[in-house]
């Protein structure tokens, strides 16, 4: 009980530390639920990150904490991490998310989180730390949510094109609109309900490492509220260069496509948070952007845009874990 008051002031700036990381994910990734709905013009964009924001809370009353558990016990054995682990992680991801977001490239906050936690965990424990169950569905999500959601996604625009077949050119443009906005809250839900809850695994596992949580891993109530809080502050403030990028930039689209879209990914998220998968809500809407602009015709898709956003996937995880390691080694000095 002593080591844990000794540490008390520790614990305390490092979830902190995983609420700023938090809220800088829900200023990362607020493109990936409103993209569609500003580059239509659906919404402007201040109105469009409060309805984002709005949505991402209200996740906190739809799912359980399944990814929750997945990232605190599911990446790195529980029971190896220590708080440099989880400061290594944390600046790992940070840093890396913050180079992206700079950039104007559309990368995985989770996947940085995961990759931070992989480099530090590894450094400190070795290999056999690593829980490898986890680690694929992860790293296997990386290529199939985003190729499910383009599929999903061209699916929805071929069944809603002949379902409005016979309808006149208005009467569909205003029934798209609403399902455009329909869709588009039900992605924000899908956003909160994976991302927030990959910052409250880490809380938790850190909370479990110093014994306070009683000797059994769970995600207490508060860790739960505060996630969720600082991840809505974070959309509220907006991340307006990748909203750039995903609105426009990868494609044009119409309230026919920002719904196929929104509608594509929202599916993909609900199954995932279901099964406990954290995977990458920006790779998900990426993935369905592409898929409903090559529906129209391969060339609506700026295809070079798109295959600069790859490239970010695929260096995301080795690129947080290299910066994790080395930030958990600064971490051992103090």
């Amino acid at each position: 009980m002593n080591h844990v008051a000794v540490a008390l002031p520790l614990i305390i700036a490092l979830v902190i530390m995983a609420l700023a990381f938090d809220f800088i994910n829900g200023l990362h990734d607020a493109a990936n639920s409103i993209a569609t709905v500003v580059s239509t013009r659906l919404l402007t964009p201040v109105q469009a990150v409060l309805f984002a924001a709005f949505f991402n809370f209200a996740a906190y009353f739809t799912f359980g904490l399944k990814v929750a558990e997945t990232v605190g016990k599911g990446i790195i054995d529980k029971d190896v991490i220590t708080p440099q682990v989880i400061f290594g992680a944390l600046v790992g991801a940070m840093t890396w998310n913050v180079i992206t977001w700079w950039r104007g490239i559309p990368s995985s906050s989770s996947h940085a989180l995961i990759g931070g936690l992989l480099g530090a965990g590894t450094l400190h424990a070795g290999t056999n730390a690593i829980v490898w169950k986890g680690v694929t569905s992860t790293t296997s999500a990386i290529v199939l949510s985003p190729v499910i959601g383009l599929v999903v996604s061209m699916l929805l625009m071929l069944l809603s094109s002949w379902a409005f077949a016979k309808t006149s050119a208005r009467t569909a443009e205003g029934a798209f609109k609403k399902l455009h906005l329909l869709s588009a809250a039900a992605y924000s839900i899908g956003h909160g309900a994976n991302d927030a809850q990959k910052t409250m695994g880490i809380i938790a596992v850190l909370l479990y490492s110093q014994g306070l949580l009683g000797g059994t891993f769970h995600v207490p109530g508060w860790v739960v509220l505060s996630c969720y809080v600082a991840m809505g502050l974070g959309t509220l403030s907006g991340g307006w260069k990748i909203i750039e990028t995903m609105g426009s930039r990868i494609t044009k689209l119409s309230h026919h496509q920002g719904f196929c879209a929104s509608a594509g990914g929202s599916i993909m998220l609900f199954a995932a948070s279901a099964f406990g998968i954290p995977v990458s809500t920006t790779h998900t809407i990426t993935g369905c952007v592409v898929g409903v602009g090559a529906a129209r015709r391969a060339s609506a898709v700026r295809w070079s845009v798109a295959q600069r956003v790859v490239v970010a996937w695929l260096v995301t995880i080795p690129a947080s874990a290299f910066v994790g390691a080395v930030f958990y080694e600064v971490a051992k000095v103090f």
